[in-house]
């Protein structure tokens, strides 16, 4: 199946300083980009970079203060026009653009939430969600029904008439949020939206964009400096350092796979439980048996395994329960029909469940958590020592 790409961008450069030339060439020949800024006083802001963002899907590019990932998404709107390269939206070049294209493109198309939430003081929080509808000259009544709509949606229902000096970091970020999608773009351009917040906000308003975006599927480009939030996030995961993007991956490939060491530290302190599922800790099940099977055997395919519980499937892999030893032991000597004795009240979790939502889950079970496939299959099992050893 071919990808639905929205936006590509292909070698793309961003030079400030009169001697490019000069700059470019050295920067062709391996030269750095403090090696060429001592050399002619250019700095190298984007070199080489090349990317494709697929619809719907969240695209976050993380780095260090200077690595470049703040000017290349202002280049996505033309905020900042590139040295080189090309950037297309849809297959067409937006650097081609006329000034009227660009304005369409802007208002209708891509849209921005700052760091610092860029909301108008004098507005309350109907009018500032409003605000891009208005530029557009949508009639008043319609702006304010689409404004209430994103409002609610962002969980500020009730807080339309408040002044934006009656709210919080989080309120504040929310009503950003809620203007940028009151205009039903198409991307949603986001520079280091929850760097200002204090941590517990900051989680509050990750999972906040992560339902929004279940319920609209919005192209995002993400910007962030925290590898936790940017593999939380994150379909895809772009590292960049000195302007130019040293990997492209899945948060699980590149932390299983980092390009180079620069990666591999990065990557080192990122929350393992927010990165690795269960599918990367599970193991097979050494003891299977069927609900028709006989207590006698049960018990035979546990002392063979040297385990204590048995997980039930029917014959096509369903997960049904388990059964323990003296649970089989009493149905073999009282003669009882075996499937009277499955315990169905059972942890169980899906194959792309985070660990981070496994770790209270597998402290609570008795046995090993069963990870199930979307059709309710047994997949694996994972115990107590699997979670911890993962870490």
């Amino acid at each position: 199946m071919s990808k639905d790409v929205i936006i590509k961008v292909e070698n793309l450069c961003k030079l400030y300083g009169k001697n490019k030339a000069e700059a470019t060439e050295l920067m062709k020949r391996g030269a750095d980009k403090d090696t060429v800024y001592k050399k002619t006083g250019v700095t190298v802001a984007l070199w080489d970079v090349s990317f494709e963002v697929e619809r719907g899907k969240i695209f976050v590019i993380i780095g260090l203060s200077g690595s470049g990932k703040s000017t290349l998404i202002r280049c996505l709107n033309l905020l900042t026009k590139p040295t080189s390269g090309k950037i297309y939206f849809e297959g067409e070049d937006i650097q081609k653009f006329s000034k009227q294209q660009i304005l369409n493109y802007r208002r209708n198309k891509i849209s921005m939430v700052f760091q610092n939430f860029g909301l108008m003081s004098h507005r309350n929080v109907l009018n500032n969600v409003a605000y891009g509808l208005e530029v557009k000259n949508v009639p008043r009544q319609l702006r304010e029904n689409k404004a209430r709509e994103m409002i609610a949606l962002v969980g500020l229902d009730g807080w339309e008439e408040q002044a934006i000096s009656n709210l919080s970091g989080g309120m504040k970020q929310r009503v950003g949020l809620a203007r940028a999608l009151a205009s039903d773009p198409d991307v949603l351009l986001m520079d280091e939206p929850f760097s200002a917040l204090d941590p517990l906000v900051r989680r509050e308003m990750q999972f906040e964009l992560l339902s929004i975006q279940s319920k609209l599927e919005k192209t995002i480009i993400f910007i962030t400096h925290d590898i936790n939030e940017a593999f939380k996030l994150g379909d895809t995961v772009a590292i960049m350092r000195d302007g130019k993007i040293i990997q492209i991956d899945t948060p699980e490939r590149m932390s299983a796979r980092p390009a180079d060491d620069y990666v591999r530290e990065f990557i080192e302190s990122a929350d393992k439980t927010q990165i690795l599922t269960a599918k990367h800790v599970m193991i097979r099940p050494k003891c299977l048996v069927k609900p028709k099977d006989m207590p006698s055997q049960a018990i035979r395919e546990m002392g063979a395994n040297d385990v204590s519980t048995a997980y039930v499937v029917d014959d096509k892999m369903k997960f049904l329960g388990v059964i323990t030893i003296d649970d089989a032991i009493l149905a073999r000597d009282k003669n009882l029909p075996m499937p009277s004795l499955i315990k169905t009240d059972v942890y169980t979790c899906h194959e792309d469940t985070i660990l981070s939502e496994i770790l209270s889950i597998a402290a609570e079970s008795k046995y090993p958590l069963a990870v199930l496939d979307s059709q309710g299959k047994l997949k694996g099992i994972i115990s107590k020592a699997a979670v911890l050893s993962s870490l």
